[in-house]
């Protein structure tokens, strides 16, 4: 019996071998494969050979055209039930880099490369476990922790080197080359982001050199020509630029790398301006911005994408194209604003948001002007006397709000937000334990500002707290006087109120901005709870404190 259990594991092995042989030398996303692959999944399903259905349901993910993310679920479901660790691991690296390559979905790519870590940090494969490190370092990179990502890749290319030769199986040299590539291809990215350009153009060669010249590397090739273009660039050998930025295209077409196509026509645009062909510059510009229209994404290196076609039409004197071009760096900045929370204010802006808002208005006021001047005009007289009254009476109670906001503001120690609790243990109906379990966590709560989290709820934290909904409820209630919401909303905005007045940098950022950072969903309802709370809008909160800082300066 264990004689025939035995051939049977390695006819299987062999059969699953045999299969993957037949479909191996297709391209990436060709679905000539599922002719053999279907035949996979179903016979791995057949011997419940959930290792074997994992390996198929990945294999899936590289030639379907459209349908990656149910096959990386399903790989997922399979590698569960083999309950291997490496195999569970591996899924989760295969999903996250659906989100990364595919669709470009940063947070949940880190997510389940998080995920991929718990279980092979500890694994025994050091294949899994670097896989799963440059994957992370990707992340990293992106988000501009470049110094971090670029010791990740160090260690990468240091790990997969050595396993590119030797006497080892021919699809784990295959692999290694890949991961040898793709990580000194992304030590580059840091290296040119961090300006250190002579180890940026020796690393470049090294890649051009060791890239093998077949069609399975095309994508690898492809990169080291767009790390060389950038190279020129900043060499100032603006025609060699544009020369190795076009080559690299061709091969990320293939394999529809739209995020880095985006990045090249950037850095061609920037080249051919340079060479003095403004109208080739912003032919290239404007392929981002397709790019961008159809993905929503853009690298935060290639904002200026944006500036430049502004300065284009500004001094083309076409406000409609200013216009579109503003409006678009408007939703440029709100994609990097909510994906890069941690990255925003490592971004150059030459135009700040609230810069743009007011340019975008003029535009819209210039396009409109002549439409509107009869009716301004004739109505003009009638609400101007209206409108001085109005003026001079919303200033003065706005100086008063104001003034009550900052004498609240003084009354508690700087960087201390919390809401005060009412004294009323003797009457209230909870066990004094409770209370005092209850008092201390929800001190904890608000001096480690967890109210900013994003989407947290009562039932979550009350579960935190371990204890029931009700008394959760019924302490909220007695103790802090509101309902859950409410109390959190009312801490983001004392938060909110005393970083605007005590850090200059707070008051660059957009009213947006601030409302996402402190917890709310869209800058509408966090106008709201601040002027309920305020009897002001957090743009009026804003304007008084740097009027009140400019008129300091010129006393001082």
């Amino acid at each position: 019996m264990i004689i025939f259990f035995i051939c049977h594991l390695f006819y299987s092995q062999a059969y699953y071998a045999e299969l993957r042989n037949k479909y191996w030398q297709f391209e990436e996303n060709d679905e000539n494969a599922f002719a053999y692959i279907n035949i996979y999944i179903k016979s791995s399903k057949r011997d419940k050979n959930y290792a074997e259905l994992f390996q198929a349901y990945s294999d899936a993910i590289k030639y379907s055209s459209n349908k990656k993310m149910q096959y990386a679920d399903s790989a997922v479901a399979a590698a569960k039930l083999s309950k291997d660790p490496d195999v569970i691991g591996n899924a989760y690296l295969a999903k996250g880099s659906v989100f990364y390559f595919t669709h470009r979905k940063f947070k949940p790519a880190l997510h389940e490369y998080l995920k991929a870590y718990k279980y092979l940090e500890n694994s025994n494969d050091p294949f899994l476990k670097n896989r799963n490190l440059y994957y992370i370092g990707v992340v990293k990179s992106y988000l501009g922790y470049y110094n971090e990502a670029a010791d990740i890749f160090r260690k990468s290319v240091a790990f997969f080197k050595p396993n590119t030769t030797g006497n080892i199986h021919p699809n784990l040299i295959f692999n290694n080359q890949k991961g040898y590539l793709n990580s000194l291809h992304q030590l580059i990215v840091c290296e040119q982001a961090m300006g250190d350009y002579k180890n940026a153009v020796i690393h470049t060669e090294q890649g051009l050199k060791e890239t093998p010249a077949t069609n399975d590397f095309e994508q690898e090739r492809s990169y080291f020509y767009k790390t060389k273009g950038i190279n020129e660039i900043h060499q100032k050998n603006y025609t060699e630029a544009i020369s190795d930025l076009n080559k690299s295209i061709p091969g990320l077409k293939k394999v529809n790398d739209f995020s880095w196509i985006s990045a090249i026509h950037y850095y061609s645009g920037v080249s051919y301006r340079n060479k003095g062909d403004l109208k080739e510059a912003v032919k290239q510009y404007k392929a981002v911005d397709s790019i961008f229209k159809k993905h929503h994404f853009i690298f935060p290196q290639t904002r200026k994408n944006y500036e430049e076609l502004i300065d284009y039409y500004k001094k083309e004197n076409n406000p409609q194209q200013e216009l579109y071009y503003t409006r678009q760096l408007l939703k440029v900045d709100s994609v990097l604003t909510n994906d890069f929370k941690y990255l925003a204010d490592r971004i150059h802006r030459e135009y700040d948001t609230k810069s743009l808002l007011q340019a975008k208005a003029n535009l819209e006021n210039k396009n409109s002007f002549a439409k509107k001047l009869v009716i301004i005009l004739s109505i003009a007289l009638l609400i101007l006397g209206g409108l001085v009254f109005y003026w001079f009476k919303r200033k003065k109670d706005l100086q008063k709000k104001y003034n009550h906001i900052l004498n609240e503001l003084n009354s508690v120690r700087p960087e201390v937000i919390q809401i005060q609790e009412k004294n009323i243990e003797k009457s209230s109906k909870l066990d004094p334990a409770v209370i005092k379990t209850l008092k201390d966590k929800f001190k904890e709560f608000e001096k480690s500002k967890r109210f900013l989290e994003k989407g947290i709820t009562a039932g979550r934290l009350a579960a935190e707290f371990e204890t029931n909904a009700t008394y959760f409820s019924q302490f909220v209630s007695e103790f802090k006087d509101s309902n859950f919401n409410t109390y959190v909303n009312n801490l983001r905005i004392k938060y909110a109120v005393d970083q605007i007045y005590n850090h200059k940098e707070w008051r660059k950022y957009s009213v947006e901005d601030i409302a996402l950072a402190c917890g709310f969903s869209n800058r509408q309802s966090f106008s709201n709870f601040f002027y309920e709370q305020n009897g002001m809008r957090p743009a009026e909160f804003l304007k008084k404190r740097n009027e009140e800082i400019l008129a300091e300066r010129k006393i001082g």
